[in-house]
């Protein structure tokens, strides 16, 4: 499997829920990381489009028949979404690895099926979600009513473009909100198999808008006062960008931020396996998931052969063309993230902390966006490399006395998204996870469970997504008082 041979076109945009022309010129070309060759063009919505697209998901709210449908209805139509993205699966992982990098074989688990899982768990949630409850009130019995919150602006960003598309758009459309998706100019071309998908589900008209178009485009859509309701997942600073724009309508938002999370080795873990359940994390999707491990905390009784184990396990990793089967890392989707991945490699040399594997571009490409598998060792958790946010292949290995300031320098971050702990007891584990102060954790292991609440502490984000929290963010709730005495019928 190699690049892809033939330039991917497209002349129109989903609005509305159909394919129609653009009402500006501009283009966007998608350039392949690997080859640093336009590989695509789309068309690069403008003001107008966003005008156009939101017109048509408040008349599909206020009008239309998808949030007055019987619940089972939309679910037999998103339910058909689903199926059709386990078909087209493949399709959808090797376009995304040709635009972003992420390694094919990556690429289909974590890209694909992933996005399709989080159809299925959001249809699971929809079944037994509590839409309407009876209580009984202070001053009488009560009714409480959980409403679709209206027009929903979905902004999601170039790593996992379906995942997070998927994490949005299923609990909103399930809800019975109507929705733009604004996608981002790095990766448009697997949000028109999408489209293709949606326009085949049976949506009905006004329900889904697709849009691919730059940060100003998105700002716009976020500030339009006919929108109730921004999911918005991407870096701090757009997140606060976000809550700005947004707040001028008083527009709810949830925000899905960075992280910097720490995979803690406690002394008794068994190295092998802590090695084998990290690496595929620290480094996953190149370095650029907001979740990844970076921050990998070793106890000093074992800090010598912790760095070599994973020095080793980083330097074999198979760099390479991305679409290649056995590629494990790829490159950065962008000039602009190899810089900056190499000016913080600078930085934390800068700093004291010790190379023990990468930090260069690697001699074996000789084009396309790539720095090697960088592990900094000799890390304090003060220095910039440990605090801020990367994203880029560049991990630290910081060292730690006793369990006590293990727990300290996991939490002595601004974020607080992900984690995980390594360790022969379980329970204790477990005691870690519930005194460090992030919003996902794992022992023994590293997952993303959607049935659960994802988001995160601090800088890393408002609100949540996923399970029963998740969907909750999609509705508004209504108090209904009823008269004393009164009895359903």
């Amino acid at each position: 499997m190699t690049e892809l041979t033939e330039l991917v076109e497209h002349g129109q945009l989903f609005i509305g829920g159909e394919f129609t022309d653009p009402l500006s010129t501009e283009v966007i070309e998608v350039i392949s990381p690997h080859t640093e060759q336009v590989i695509g063009r789309v068309p690069h919505a403008s003001e107008a489009d966003v005008d156009r697209a939101v017109a048509a998901a408040r008349r599909a709210f206020d009008e239309g028949p998808w949030p007055r449908m019987p619940l089972d209805e939309r679910i037999a139509v998103i339910t058909r979404i689903k199926d059709a993205f386990a078909v087209r699966h493949e399709e959808f992982a090797r376009l995304i690895s040709a635009q972003n990098g992420t390694p094919y074989s990556a690429s289909v688990m974590v890209q694909a099926l992933a996005a399709m899982m989080v159809w299925d768990s959001a249809i699971t949630v929809a079944r037994t979600f509590p839409y309407e409850e009876r209580r009984d009130g202070v001053l009488g019995p009560l009714l409480v009513r959980r409403e679709p919150v209206g027009v929903v602006a979905a902004v999601v960003p170039w790593n996992v473009p379906q995942f997070t598309a998927a994490a949005k758009l299923a609990p909103a459309l399930l809800a019975g909100c109507t929705a733009v998706l604004k996608v981002s100019p790095e990766t448009p071309l697997d949000a028109y198999l999408l489209a293709e998908i949606a326009e085949e589900a049976g949506l009905p008209p006004g329900v889904l808008s697709i849009l691919p178009a730059d940060r100003e485009v998105s700002e716009y859509l976020v500030g339009h006062p006919d929108v109730d309701k921004v999911s918005f997942t991407g870096s701090v600073a757009a997140g606060r960008r976000v809550m700005e724009v947004a707040s001028r309508n008083l527009t709810r938002v949830t925000l899905e931020l960075g992280g910097k999370s720490a995979a803690v080795i406690l002394p008794d873990a068994d190295l092998e396996a802590a090695v084998a359940g990290i690496v595929p994390f620290a480094w996953m999707i190149n370095g650029q998931a907001c979740v990844a491990q970076t921050r990998i905390l070793a106890p000093r009784s074992r800090y010598e052969e912790i760095a070599e184990a994973f020095a080793a396990a980083a330097g074999a990793l198979r760099v390479g063309d991305p679409l290649d089967p056995t590629t494990e890392l790829g490159p950065l989707v962008a000039r602009r993230q190899q810089q900056r991945s190499l000016d913080y490699i600078r930085l934390g040399q800068e700093e004291g902390a010790k190379i023990l594997t990468g930090g260069n571009v690697p001699a074996s490409q000789e084009r396309g966006w790539y720095v090697e598998p960088t592990l900094f060792g000799s890390v304090d958790n003060s220095m910039r490399i440990a605090l801020e946010e990367i994203f880029g292949p560049v991990i630290c290995l910081i060292p730690y006395g006793d369990e006590a300031e293990a727990v300290r320098t996991a939490d002595d971050s601004p974020y607080g998204l992900s984690g995980s702990v390594w360790t022969a007891d379980t329970e204790r584990g477990i005691d870690i996870a519930r005194r460090i102060r992030t919003g996902t954790y794992s022992v023994n292991t590293f997952s993303l469970d959607m049935l659960g609440p994802f988001g995160g502490y601090k800088n890393s984000g408002l609100g949540r997504e996923f399970g029963p929290e998740g969907y909750g963010e999609f509705f508004e709730h209504k108090m209904i008082h009823l008269p004393a005495g009164y009895r359903e019928a």
